[in-house]
């Protein structure tokens, strides 16, 4: 049995997650690796299925059946795996965690085993993130403080791009290119310890997707430490299976942000937030409109209106 187990949860992406598979076998066979892989397929409806059983028979397939979302359809994997609720002895002793619309560059894989087996005390390691360009992907991160949350990805970031608190949370002043502890990482490529997922327990399933893989970083790092390894290279055509469903990707992001707000600071923080990131779109409308008006590029206003109103409506249902 493989001591190493792959996990990749794909919707609608029938052709990066081909190239992925690729690029896998390609890495597995560079770096003298055997693994286990399994597929969660969240009710694909680009023949994502049917892909899998005729070019990857050796692939193992689980067809959740619906849109599970990212923590449910890695769960699912991780049970099959016998990482769940009741672990079982035959549970590989490391899991990649491994997004669809990524490719694994050279030998990356044993470069990440090969960390992970030098040090013990690890139970998180990830690559050197690069967008499809090359150029780099920022995946190292500090745990997120009040501040952080107010200004990732709003209005007010865009005001202030080089703000001390996002600085800090993207690890801007540590040198990138050395092994470095971190707090958690981005979660497109992750290869984490079985027995620290054992202790630690699954994914947090009230996060859809976004956030879920900080707050399980969050308690893997009670058994040990978090890596980054650069010298590992993974490319990560980011968001390909969100941009299909934009204002929904919006509606995740946010509602993970304000979820994660209320466990970690509590409930009179988290509606601060809701109402600081509502205004936020608000003010994305009010801007939208006047540009609308003057009749700058009105189809394109006219789509970022409709997101930014739904978005804007469900965060007030929360």
């Amino acid at each position: 049995m493989p001591t190493l187990a792959i996990v990749i949860v794909s919707w609608n992406v029938r052709d990066l997650l081909r190239r992925c598979l690729q690029s896998v076998a390609d890495s597995l066979a560079l770096s003298d690796l055997d693994a286990r892989i399994v597929v969660v397929d969240n009710a694909s409806g680009d023949g994502t299925p049917e892909m899998l059983r005729a070019e990857f028979p050796q692939v193992e397939l689980i067809e959740s059946g619906a849109n599970l979302g990212f923590a449910a359809g890695n769960n699912l994997a991780l049970e099959r795996l016998g990482l769940g609720v009741q672990p079982r002895t035959t549970a590989p002793a490391y899991v990649l965690l491994l997004n669809p619309d990524t490719e694994v560059v050279g030998r990356a894989l044993g470069r990440l085993m090969a960390e992970m087996q030098a040090h013990p005390d690890l139970v998180v390691v990830g690559p050197r993130l690069r967008y499809g360009d090359g150029s780099l992907q920022s995946s190292r991160r500090h745990f997120p403080t009040r501040m952080t949350l107010f200004w990732e990805s709003t209005p007010l970031e865009r005001l202030w791009p080089h703000n001390p608190w996002l600085r800090h949370y993207r690890c801007v002043n540590q040198f990138e290119a050395r092994v470095q502890r971190v707090d958690w990482l981005v979660g497109a490529a992750l290869l984490v310890r079985g027995r620290a997922i054992q202790a630690a327990g699954l994914f947090d399933e009230r996060f859809f997707m976004y956030s879920e893989e900080l707050e399980w970083q969050a308690r893997l790092q009670r058994e040990g430490r978090v890596a980054y390894v650069p010298d590992a290279e993974i490319m990560h055509y980011e968001g390909k299976s969100s941009e299909q469903v934009l204002a929904r990707r919006h509606i995740w992001f946010q509602s993970s942000k304000i979820r994660l707000a209320q466990i970690w600071f509590g409930w009179r923080f988290a509606r601060l937030l809701r109402l600081v990131l509502r205004l936020g779109y608000l003010y994305e409308l009010l801007v939208e409109g006047l540009k609308w008006l003057l009749g700058h590029r009105r189809e394109l206003r006219r789509q970022r209106i409709a997101v930014y109103r739904q978005v804007w409506a469900a965060l007030g249902r929360m």
